[in-house]
């Protein structure tokens, strides 16, 4: 079984973890991954563009000159939509692009992020993160000792914990989430993972409650 090195805050090999991709999720669907990273992206859209119609540009309403005798084409007033400035003939209104996919289909998809992550050895295991109060030179500091500066970092413990949250907040390229709020698109938008050994552990058991029979209910 292939062994985590787990590390301190300063960067020494404390002890090891054992863990396999296939204890987060049987196999890794490019598809599932896909999908869920565009509905969350979806759903983080505003959605309010918008064009103007006839009605709403600012103009008058008179005929711009007689309909017949002039030689031009016929033409209406100046709010047409054939003219520079009018309204739209096809307007765009605020509208959700929201959707969701099942339950099962986006918990699945985040075992498989995390199962990539541990394949392209992009997880990084420290044995404990804490902080007696917010210090952003020392959590910059972890992050270096670690090997996880110069890239986008993901930061993630058992638990919500503030100290870590506003000593890594104004660091850049750093997010920190608790294991709980993971999801596939946060795990793949970052280069790599730090994961503390209890977040792991949490993760672990998660991934074995949920079983991998889910994964034929998620795809079908």
């Amino acid at each position: 079984m292939p062994k985590l090195t787990v590390l301190d805050a300063k960067g020494k090999k404390v002890g090891t973890y054992n863990l396999e991709p296939t204890d987060l999720a049987p196999r890794i669907s490019k598809q599932l991954l896909h999908d869920a990273v565009v509905m969350y992206q979806a759903n983080a859209r505003q959605g309010t563009h918008k064009t103007k119609r006839r009605s709403e540009v600012a103009g008058s309403t008179k005929k711009m000159y007689r309909q017949k005798g002039t030689g031009n084409a016929r033409a209406g007033h100046r709010k047409s939509g054939v003219r520079r400035g009018g309204g739209h003939m096809k307007q765009i209104h605020p509208r959700s692009h929201g959707y969701s996919l099942t339950r099962k289909a986006l918990q699945l998809a985040t075992r498989m992020a995390l199962a990539a992550k541990l394949n392209d050895e992009e997880l990084v295991v420290v044995d404990k993160l804490e902080f007696a109060a917010p210090k952003t030179r020392e959590m910059a500091g972890v992050i270096k000792a670690v090997g996880c500066d110069g890239s986008s970092l993901l930061v993630t413990t058992a638990e919500h914990d503030v100290n870590v949250y506003k000593s890594a907040r104004n660091i850049a390229a750093v997010a920190v989430s608790p294991a709980s709020d993971l999801n596939a698109l946060k795990l793949l938008s970052a280069d790599k993972v730090l994961v503390t050994t209890a977040a792991l552990d949490f993760l672990k058991a998660k991934a074995g409650q949920g079983g991998h029979g889910q994964e034929a209910a998620a795809e079908a």
